[in-house]
Formats: structure tokens, sequence, C-alpha cells
């Protein structure tokens, strides 16, 4: 029963889609942004979908072109009852490992949602430490509308604040590569070494320190 969703629009079978018990129309999607970098804040995002202005598309950001993804999140922005970004700081991965600092972040995300959700659907096969009445969907960003909302805002977020970061700090590709740790991030680091925005406690950035 999908009372409370908006109609999904997907390119795959309807079978693939994560069926909820929940029937309120405050059901909330979280997903992160960002484990895997070596470099930048972990973001998340959190939305409530709109049962009555459905959007058309919405899939796993990381299967959207760059100018698919920026115009989805404008959509998402305008249609959504609510939606905000959150992050956690590269001091409060090295403090609390990435894991537990993509937990926080999602739990930001889904504390600053406005109004607040009856429901939460989270991506992957863990749940933050929280009140909130909720259950976690592996490949979530492909099977929950919502969850493929929250990845395509926070995606979108974190790889503009990388390519600012670029302007910032020159040299290290932060623009092209996003803070991954691609053959021409590692080259850089080993030539122009680490800089305040490098997760210090990641292997390649910490045999450099």
């Amino acid at each position: 029963m999908r009372t409370g969703l908006p109609k999904p629009c997907w390119s795959w079978p309807v079978d693939d889609l994560f069926e909820v018990s929940y029937e309120g129309a405050d059901l909330a999607g979280v997903d992160e942004v960002g484990r895997g970098p070596l470099a930048g804040d972990v973001v998340a995002a959190a939305v409530i979908l709109d049962p009555a202005r459905p959007i058309e598309g919405l899939r796993d950001s990381k299967k959207l072109t760059e100018a698919r993804r920026e115009s989805l999140a404008k959509a998402i922005k305008e249609h959504a009852i609510a939606w905000s970004i959150a992050r956690a700081s590269v001091a409060e991965i090295d403090e609390l490992n990435i894991l537990h600092a993509s937990m926080l972040a999602m739990k930001r995300a889904v504390e600053a949602l406005a109004p607040q959700p009856g429901y939460v659907l989270v991506d992957g096969n863990r749940l933050p430490v929280w009140h909130y009445a909720s259950e976690p969907v592996v490949k979530g960003d492909d099977r929950v509308p919502a969850i493929a909302a929250a990845s395509i805002l926070a995606k979108v977020q974190r790889d503009n604040e990388l390519i600012e970061l670029e302007a910032r700090y020159p040299g290290y590709g932060f623009a092209k590569h996003k803070g991954y740790p691609t053959a021409a991030h590692l080259s850089a680091l080993r030539e122009l070494g680490v800089t305040p925005v490098h997760r210090r406690s990641f292997g390649p950035v910490r045999e450099l320190l």
C-alpha cells in the first residue's frame, strides 16, 4: 500500500520499489554523500515529498548526469513539503570515524526538517541513534522516491562545495574528482601536501603526515 507516497516515475519495474506500511504523508527519506573521499565534509539531506506534486525521474544520484541532478534538485526544493541539508565536518569525521559521522549528518538533516516527519526511511542497512520511527532500506536511493530525492540534494550540495574548494586549494583537482582518491588526487597530495580539508584519519592522508 502506498498511501501518502507520490506516484513514482521510474525506469524499472514497480516490483523493485520499496513498499512501506506507513500511511502518512509526512514520510521522510534521508541519505548521505561523501563517505569515500579523502577530503571535505560528509553531507546529508532529508526530504518529505508532496504526494500531490510528484517529481518525475527521481533515482540514485550517481546514475544521473550532473545537469539532470541540478534540474531535479531545483524541482525538489520547489515541490517538496520539506527538505534540509546538513553535514558532519572533517574534524568530526576524524574524531568519530566516517560511519558515525555519516549517521550524525543524517540525524542533523532529519532534525532540521520543518515540519518534522512522522516516519523516516534511511538509505543503507543502519539507523542513526534517534527517537524517530524509522527503518533502513538497502539501496533505498533506487527504491524510495524520498531517499532518491535526498541523495540528489546531498550530491549536488557536496559537488558544488568541492568545486569551491578547488578555488581555495588550486592544484588538487577537487572540482574534478570531488575529493575521491584518484591517481591524480594522490599525486597532488604527495606533491603539494595535506590541506586543512583533508581527512587525517584516512590512510592515504595519514601516511603523508
